[in-house]
């Protein structure tokens, strides 16, 4: 299985925020923007390993600023990097006022989704080879986040 680059996983969405996505004060809830991100990944992941995946973990998902109804927002997602089954995804999300043109990042969140078979069993993936000096810093901090999660995993199991 030969290795991929980040940028053939690549995933850019879009989406203009509805009413029905925000509380009464006009602010969209996090959950909707939580469900935009989980899909921008979940597309991302599919296509580094050209099978179903399915979220393992949101190992972290940061708001940075309010997104409003009518914003549309603009989602990227990549592979930063892939072990035996698993892939860590970073999603970026910018916030677009449509009027004024005005954009700001809203949220960066990390998730682990895992390559399956046609049994819903985990299932070996390509690696990531970097095709830029920024894909590989993206990989080296991947390693960094997955080695903390490691721990914090065995730190909790041992109280």
């Amino acid at each position: 299985m030969n290795p991929k680059t980040p940028f053939e996983s690549l995933t850019t969405m879009a989406q203009v925020m509805q009413i029905t996505d925000a509380n009464t004060a006009g602010f969209v809830h996090g959950g909707s923007i939580m469900k935009l991100v989980d899909s921008a990944a979940g597309v991302a992941a599919m296509r580094h390993a050209q099978r179903r995946v399915v979220t393992a973990q949101v190992d972290s998902l940061t708001f940075h600023a309010p997104v409003h109804i009518g914003d549309v927002l603009s989602l990227t997602a990549c592979v930063t990097q892939a072990w035996k089954t698993s892939m860590e995804i970073e999603v970026t999300v910018y916030r677009e006022d449509p009027v004024t043109g005005e954009k700001d990042h809203t949220t960066t969140a990390y998730l682990t989704m895992v390559g399956l078979d046609e049994r819903g069993r985990p299932v070996a993936v390509p690696g990531v080879a970097p095709g830029t000096d920024e894909e590989a810093r993206r990989q080296r901090e991947a390693e960094t986040r997955r080695k903390a999660r490691i721990q914090l995993r065995q730190d909790l199991e041992n109280e």
